[in-house]
């Protein structure tokens, strides 16, 4: 008779380990910046660990080949094939816009607000929401590319997961977070989510792009700007990470897939040189 394991006493103990990681985080670092800091790395340290080896995890601003930035985003999954080059300059990393499969804020707490100028504040959810469309409205490229010696047109531009993560959440009702997650629509619309003591959430929408749009950056715009949610799906807290992670990467492999490959033409305009082609 073949041995057996529990599945799910395994994905416990991954929960818990997690959960006891942050928690100590939160309660021992008192600093707010080395706090933030910590938690960062504590949630890339972990998708590291667990994504394939396909995926980068890391703290990053994105940009595009027109010098356009984005703000500085807490945790960035992108792509090691199709991304020739990440760029580091005293420590921060510079990724290009088209290699980005999902942007994530990271705060240790669901509940919270920030201080904006020209605002008198807003909460952490919209406030994620506008980090995740200061990459989304970044120009992406894509050309063609060899594969198995055949010439293969551009394709569309893929789908940017955008979510907020989070050791707790004290926000009293879950109608009050609902209502938080509706209220940013176009492109700060919140994909999905995880306070690690409260549950994982993800965002249903309804909404597709039109396949005969050949404006590739127009049409993922469009896609934005007019779907529309459907649906939250909470989960439950003991299941929050496990939750999370098999809908992230369902997200991944199943609905995005490889992204489009970077046109760097456009990029070595921007230094004024020229790359041949062809051989």
């Amino acid at each position: 008779m073949a041995n057996k394991v529990s599945l799910k006493s395994l994905f416990s103990a991954l929960q818990n380990q997690m959960s006891a990681q942050l928690s100590t985080n939160r309660e021992f670092i008192l600093h707010p910046g080395s706090k933030g800091d910590s938690l960062e790395e504590t949630w890339i340290d972990w998708l590291r660990k667990y994504l394939p080896n396909r995926y980068c995890v890391d703290k990053a601003i994105v940009i595009d080949s027109t010098g356009q930035l984005s703000d500085q985003i807490d945790l960035v999954i992108y792509d090691q094939q199709y991304t020739p080059f990440v760029l580091t300059q005293n420590g921060i990393h510079y990724i290009p816009a088209e290699g980005v499969y999902a942007v994530f804020e990271v705060k240790p707490d669901l509940n919270g607000s920030v201080s904006i100028p020209g605002d008198s504040s807003i909460n952490y959810i919209e406030y994620a929401g506008r980090k995740i469309e200061s990459v989304r409205r970044l120009k992406r490229t894509s050309t063609y590319i060899i594969d198995r010696g055949e010439k293969r047109n551009p394709r569309p531009l893929t789908k940017i997961i955008g979510g907020i993560l989070a050791s707790t959440n004290s926000i009293k009702k879950n109608e009050t977070l609902i209502n938080h997650l509706k209220a940013v629509k176009g492109l700060k619309g919140i994909d999905m989510g995880c306070a690690v003591d409260f549950g994982a959430f993800t965002v249903e929408h309804d909404g597709e792009e039109d396949l005969k749009n050949m404006d590739f950056p127009g049409r993922i715009k469009d896609y934005y700007e007019s779907r529309t949610i459907t649906e939250i799906d909470i989960s439950k807290a003991d299941v929050s990470l496990v939750s999370f992670f098999f809908q992230l990467t369902r997200y991944l492999q199943q609905s995005i897939g490889s992204v489009a490959a970077i046109d760097l033409s456009e990029y070595a305009k921007a230094i004024k040189i020229e790359i041949d082609e062809a051989l």
